[in-house]
């Protein structure tokens, strides 16, 4: 990667280099948790496949150790706060900040669900049965359900993060409150529908945690951070063993209660002993990332990390597709013998790890130019004039940010089925795009004011 070594050299003194570390620590344990649970089947309709936690209970505890989208969401409150209040220090307004911010997650989705709907369309077209492109294209977009709540938590950050600075950890304690009375609604009164909102309330407390650890209200100290370990690891004990929660961390199908979707006390009980360890571990891991080598290899990473986690599963997908259509190679299964299954998982996990490589290679270049303020959005040819004024471009982030939430829950909902020529449904698509479009001719909008103005 041209200028590593630079930017490396050139990093500032006061950042806080291991939460970078952890960012790319964490999501690739989830690609390697995805690659390993699913075990890809053959037969009659084709390529098929199931959660080798359905045959194998003996790995559920072992997802406690695997579950790190607490850890995500964590270290993503502390840079979005980082960055917002130096953003706003610096005179900036929010609706810029909220524009910057969807130039570094939306537009390497739009390049997914783009090529996706292209290799759909020339599948069909090839003759391919639409069940099985619609199977395949709902796998390659399973990440999507992450970067859907992502985005409206990162919507809302202005606003937690306000409510942050008057009420402090009274907003993460008030959001667990919220997530217990999903789950009660759940499991005393068989109302599924009151939980849903803990898709929302979950994450948001995981994030706001984020926010007390920026700004230093939640101190960086054994102290603290051994109660929330051993607190939260008890508490998760409690809640599973003894008490009505799956132990499994990760969704297993074929469950009527899980930990993951929605997102349960028993999670955030998890996510309070992984802050723990965190916290625990800050100071020995930001000295490791005072060594040049490591903080290149982490830089490096981060610089396409959310390329590395929309399209993992497309390299597991064309990875399966190659080894079932040519059968030069059997699918790892897990049968009776576990190791036989383990053992075949090593080279299995290789060939995608090239392959990802190579899809990084190929597209992850989209979001390394996101990361460099403002390139490419000027470029746009489509900058209405009124949304170079103040309140027409917040209107227009709001806007797109919503089209595009709402675009990916149409996609990321769909199912494992026909939708069409595209092998997505069209209208999602559709919705998603044009939030993507109105948001990129703010940013644009945005920027030519921002060029007159110096």
């Amino acid at each position: 990667m041209p200028g590593l070594r630079e930017l490396a050299e050139r990093t500032p003194p006061q950042r806080e280099r291991y939460v970078d570390l952890l960012r790319a620590l964490a999501i690739l344990i989830v690609v390697l948790g995805h690659w390993t649970v699913i075990v890809v089947t053959g037969g009659a309709r084709g390529l098929d496949g199931f959660s080798a936690l359905q045959v194998l209970p003996w790995g559920r505890p072992i997802t406690w150790l695997v579950q790190v989208m607490p850890v995500f969401f964590l270290v993503g409150g502390f840079a979005n706060a980082a960055s917002l209040t130096s953003h706003t220090r610096r005179g900036g307004g929010v609706a810029d900040w909220l524009l910057d911010r969807s130039a570094r997650l939306v537009r390497p989705t739009t390049l997914l669900l783009v090529t996706l709907a292209a290799a759909a369309l020339t599948a069909r077209l090839a003759g391919v049965d639409p069940a099985r492109v619609g199977r395949a294209v709902w796998l390659a977009s399973i990440p999507l359900w992450f970067l859907l709540v992502y985005l409206v938590v990162v919507f809302l950050t202005p606003l937690m993060h306000r409510l942050h600075r008057r009420a402090g950890l009274v907003v993460p304690l008030a959001l667990v409150g919220l997530v217990a009375a999903g789950d009660v609604a759940r499991l005393a009164f068989d109302a599924p529908t009151l939980q849903l909102g803990n898709y929302l309330f979950a994450w948001l407390a995981v994030h706001q945690m984020g926010f007390a650890w920026q700004d230093g209200m939640l101190p960086v100290r054994p102290g603290v951070a051994v109660p929330l370990l051993v607190g939260g690891v008890g508490v998760a004990v409690l809640l599973t063993v003894a008490g009505p929660y799956p132990v499994s961390m990760v969704d297993v199908p074929g469950t009527s209660f899980r930990n993951l979707s929605p997102p349960t006390l028993a999670l955030l009980a998890l996510a309070t002993a992984q802050l723990g360890l965190v916290l625990l571990l800050r100071d020995a891991g930001e000295r490791r990332m005072q060594r040049l080598g490591p903080w290149m290899a982490v830089i490096a990473v981060n610089s396409v990390i959310l390329t590395v986690l929309l399209w993992h599963m497309s390299a597991f997908v064309l990875v399966a597709v190659a080894v079932y259509a040519s059968g030069l190679v059997p699918l790892p299964q897990p049968p009776g013998d576990t190791g036989e299954w383990l053992l075949w998982k090593l080279p299995w996990l290789v060939v995608l790890f090239a392959v990802l490589g190579a899809l990084v290679a190929l597209f992850g270049r989209v979001e390394r130019r996101g990361l460099r303020r403002g390139a490419g959005s000027s470029r746009s040819r489509w900058a209405p004039r009124a949304l170079g004024r103040p309140r027409p471009r917040a209107t227009a982030t709001a806007v797109g940010y919503a089209a595009c939430v709402l675009g990916l829950l149409g996609v990321a909902d769909a199912g494992p089925a026909d939708h069409g020529p595209l092998g997505l449904p069209t209208a999602a698509l559709a919705v998603f795009l044009t939030g993507a479009a109105l948001l990129r001719a703010a940013r644009a909008a945005g920027d030519r004011r921002a060029t007159r103005g110096s």
